[in-house]
């Protein structure tokens, strides 16, 4: 007898998805879904394709070949033999207000105060009330542990300060989807920790999430699901419990040997 249950449309969906450049073929026909709730980190050595994959669903890399649906409505690409193009720009900067990116570099606007910095897009992109925004971010540097820098300028904060109100600027544009890009490379090794704490309470919440990172025990305490990339391609997939335990793959049981001696 067929079930009455309709699957959940994905949040994130990619069929056959590349990327080249050039000759050098990064990407090399990825099949993924994410639902909503799931909290999927991304694992695998330097030079894998992890960070393009993660640029490609935010429009940041144009794919060179496949098709990107977000909560399912197929982005329209077109093109084809040097690659695809942003068919409808107005569908991508409605379809990146649901699906948010925190960078590795922070990517603050320097001229800006860190209030300032959560309040200009939601205003500008979202056509937003000013005053509703400000509310909301000022609430948001709150929950973050920030409300007292929000004059601040972003050269006045540590890394782990500026990657924190990065968060919360991704956050007022209520994303439904929350991409982050190794977002502690580039902290010294004792800011990790307040970042990931809030990265944490995120995960705690049922936010959605894909997550590039090489913080291994972040990745196997919050993580829903794991992916691995070896040379553009997916090589190991499943929950943490399963891939960590050892057994499952042989390449990912050698990358974490690896990383955990390196």
């Amino acid at each position: 007898m067929a079930s009455d249950i309709t699957p959940a449309v994905p949040a994130i969906a990619v069929d056959d998805l590349r990327k080249r450049y050039g000759a050098v073929e990064v990407l090399k026909g990825i099949d993924f879904r994410a639902h909503e709730g799931e909290v999927i980190s991304i694992l695998g050595a330097s030079g894998s394709g992890k960070s393009t994959f993660l640029r490609c669903l935010n429009l940041l890399e144009l794919p060179s070949a496949g098709r990107l649906h977000v909560f399912g409505e197929q982005v329209n690409l077109r093109g084809s033999g040097q690659g695809l193009h942003i068919a409808e720009r107005k569908q991508v900067d409605r379809l990146r207000t649901q699906v948010a990116m925190v960078f590795q570099n922070f990517c603050l606007w320097s001229h800006m105060t860190v209030l300032e910095n959560l309040v200009e897009a939601p205003v500008h992109v979202q056509r937003r009330n000013r005053g509703e925004v400000r509310d909301e971010a000022e609430a948001m540097l709150k929950r973050v542990g920030l409300m007292e820098r929000a004059k601040a300028y972003p050269s006045q904060l540590s890394g782990g300060q500026q990657q924190r109100a990065a968060i919360a600027r991704a956050l007022v544009m209520k994303p439904r989807v929350l991409l982050f890009d190794e977002p502690t490379s580039a902290l010294d090794p004792e800011l990790v920790g307040e970042v990931l704490k809030v990265m944490r309470d995120l995960a705690a919440e049922g936010r959605t999430m894909l997550i590039v990172t090489h913080e291994m025990a972040f990745a196997r305490d919050v993580s829903s699901r794991i992916l691995f990339l070896e040379q553009g391609q997916i090589k190991a997939e499943g929950s943490p419990r399963a891939l960590f335990g050892g057994g499952v793959n042989e390449r990912f049981d050698r990358f974490v040997s690896r990383f955990s001696q390196g």
